[in-house]
């Protein structure tokens, strides 16, 4: 049966229904106007407290101002204050010094370089095709001035920063072995540095050893990569104990010729927006893998581990691994700096995000020191057995 109702009933009932909408639609808008103020209000209170210690120091710091280097301070402070440890500011020296590093290169004299018991600098390593290469020295000789200034009276992180510099300025260091002191004048200039190497180990066993993922990584892989197989490898190590990561674009193209066609890992942005971030093509290796892996193995060398387990049932082994599974973007500012920020957190397509979890390795095992490398045994033992079975 169809009930009517009067014209005038429908009238009310629609400015009632209008009324209503009209009053929810307001308190949220003044909820979200509220939460606005209170947030520009905060805003407001923060940097009038910075206008106002600025003025303090302005009208009583006795000293001088360098402008450019407060400006730096100021904005590494705003990084440092969101408490995030692998967000952070750089200045442009700093920037163009990463940049740098992530092409794989390094402007200087080639030394690694660690404080001596005694307060100078010892010589831990020496990079091939440097500065420092063909001079004479050795690991253990120590640096005891640097342009002439003692470094113990100027300190070892003011020496170590004083022997960086730009491209074709020279510098002199004196060096002391047996206790002999000797100048040696070296003029700095670009290192490529080598990221990855690799041998033929007895059964056919192919070991690859990553150091970082740099611009140059992908190439110096797959020189490697296709060295050992066209060699005979019947299966394969890769080494990424004490890796802290790099370039996720260099991780893909290392993974790239050794995983079959499909999307390897994605990463997830504070929108919910997922992108991906590593793909790989239908050509893939097919052979056996055992990935090296240590507490010091973090963020991409983590998802370099975890994509060859998920995708190609490589076995880990080793000690749990750093845990870093958030991926930084860098924006260049006006000053020449940039900033450095983390953006977003990733993971495999296969397996949960390991972010201050770490991957557990299949075979958990901890080197002593001094001791064997019973992590290396172990993975050579592994791949003999998938190799040949035995």
């Amino acid at each position: 049966m169809n009930k009517k109702i009067s014209l005038g009933l429908a009238i009310s009932l629609i400015a009632i229904a209008s009324a209503i909408t009209f009053i929810l639609t307001s308190f949220f808008s003044l909820q979200s106007f509220n939460e606005k103020v209170v947030d520009v209000n905060e805003k407001a209170k923060k940097y009038s407290s910075i206008q106002l210690l600025d003025s303090y120091v302005r009208e009583n710091f006795y000293g001088d101002i360098n402008e450019a280097v407060l400006t730096d301070g100021m904005l590494k402070g705003y990084i440092d204050g969101i408490g995030d440890q692998y967000s952070r500011y750089l200045s442009e020296e700093e920037y163009l010094t990463e940049l740098s590093e992530n092409a794989g290169e390094r402007v200087g004299l080639g030394l690694t370089l660690t404080k001596d018991e005694s307060g100078y600098v010892r010589i831990d390593e020496i990079l091939e095709d440097s500065p420092a290469f063909e001079t004479g020295l050795q690991n253990g000789d120590i640096i005891v001035r640097v342009d002439g200034i003692d470094v113990i009276e100027a300190g070892f992180e003011e020496s170590v920063d004083a022997m960086r510099g730009a491209e074709g300025t020279d510098i002199t260091l004196t060096v002391r072995r047996s206790g002999v002191d000797k100048d040696y004048t070296f003029t700095r200039r670009s290192i490529e540095i080598l990221t990855v190497s690799g041998e033929m180990l007895s059964g056919y066993v192919g070991y690859i050893k990553i150091n970082g993922f740099k611009q140059n990584t992908p190439e110096q892989f797959i020189t490697v990569l296709e060295k050992l197989t066209s060699n005979g490898a019947k299966a394969l190590i890769f080494d990424v104990r004490d890796n802290s990561g790099g370039l996720v674009t260099a991780l893909e193209e290392c993974l790239d010729p050794l995983l079959d066609e499909g999307v390897i890992a994605t990463a997830e942005y504070k929108d919910g927006h997922s992108e991906t971030i590593v793909y790989s093509d239908s050509s893939h290796l097919n052979l056996p893998m055992i990935v090296l892996v240590n507490k010091d193995t973090a963020s991409a060398a983590e998802l370099f581990a975890a994509s060859l387990r998920d995708f190609n049932g490589a076995q880990l082994v080793g000690d749990i691994t750093f845990g870093k599974g958030v991926m930084q973007s860098t924006a260049e500012f006006e000053t020449g700096g940039a900033v450095v920020l983390t953006v977003a957190e990733y993971k495999t397509t296969r397996s949960e995000c390991y972010n201050k979890i770490g991957l557990t390795p299949d075979y958990q095992i901890e080197n002593t020191d001094n001791g064997p490398d019973a992590q290396y045994n172990k993975a050579v033992e592994l791949a003999n057995i998938a190799a040949y079975g035995e």
